[in-house]
């Protein structure tokens, strides 16, 4: 076994030919990978940093210390095992991932307002959404992953039940695709969280079911709720999100991926009612074959 100190000056050289992630999804992911082989003290300030993102972003390096139980020593540490001179140049990472937050509905009114497009004629108001639905679907149109698309249909078209899980911006979506999938014969649950249900509607599903989960960040904490219970009463699941660090992408047993362009703040769900559209034909086509 290499001695802790061995290890730890064995992270210092490497740390001096590293390369700092610029934005807080890589650093993220570094974080994920090396995990694993981090001394313990710095493991533990790794759990705290992806835990509470939003405290080491505002916190100072001894407030957060104390959080995670370490030595202030060790976040210095910890910030040079990843690249950064100092915990201060890490720290600004964290604060980079909140100025990129999406907007309240209040930022964005003020946004547009601040660049004159709420005073002025609507047709400027839709010439802005239909730019940012043209960019959404070229987007995804040069990006999309056809296999992960083909694996979702199989998925979904081999379930007794679909069962259409999407809260909140992506309830459209769900409902569409239940609305589509009736009329196409296609047996399915669209779990709508009417009267509180959402549970109750989701408690019959089985290893023989499949779920399609959408949720888009800020993610509705539901949808992941009842994604995470699918998962544990074995039924296969495919998601639409916009990020493999998704909370609704690690159950999934298939994840189809998709960034929506916005204007002032407001996204797009051009890219994402194809793909809806797309699975409920393709499913029941698929279907139709067997």
């Amino acid at each position: 076994m290499i001695p802790l100190a061995a290890r730890e000056e064995q992270m210092t050289s490497d740390e001096q030919t590293m390369q700092a992630p610029q934005d807080f999804e890589t650093l993220r992911a570094s974080i994920l990978a090396r995990r694993p082989h981090l001394p313990k003290r710095l493991a533990q300030a790794a759990h705290y940093a992806l835990g509470n993102p939003d405290e080491i972003a505002f916190g100072t390096a001894a407030s957060v210390a104390q959080a995670a139980a370490v030595q202030p020593s060790t976040l210095v540490r910890f910030a040079q095992a990843f690249g950064y001179q100092g915990f201060s140049e890490l720290q600004e990472v964290f604060r980079a991932r909140l100025r990129d937050r999406v907007l309240s509905y209040d930022e964005r009114l003020s946004r547009m307002r601040k660049h004159g497009i709420a005073a002025s004629r609507s047709s400027l108001i839709l010439d802005g959404f239909i730019e940012a639905t043209e960019r959404s679907v070229a987007d995804f149109r040069a990006h999309a992953d056809p296999d992960a698309l083909e694996r979702a249909v199989d998925l979904l078209a081999r379930a007794d039940t679909i069962y259409l899980i999407g809260l909140r911006r992506s309830f459209p979506i769900t409902s569409y695709m239940s609305y589509a999938m009736g009329k196409l014969g296609v047996r399915n649950v669209l779990v709508d969280a009417v009267a509180g249900m959402a549970a109750e509607q989701a408690s019959f599903m089985s290893a023989k079911d499949a779920v399609l989960a959408i949720s888009f960040a800020p993610y509705a904490s539901e949808t992941v709720a009842l994604t995470t219970s699918a998962k544990a009463r074995g039924a296969r699941i495919a998601t639409i999100t916009d990020s493999v660090f998704s909370p609704i992408a690690s159950p999934a047993d298939v994840l189809v991926e998709v960034g929506e362009a916005d204007f002032e703040g407001f996204r797009s769900m051009a890219a994402t009612m194809a793909i809806a559209m797309t699975l409920c034909v393709a499913v029941a086509a698929r279907r139709g074959e067997r």
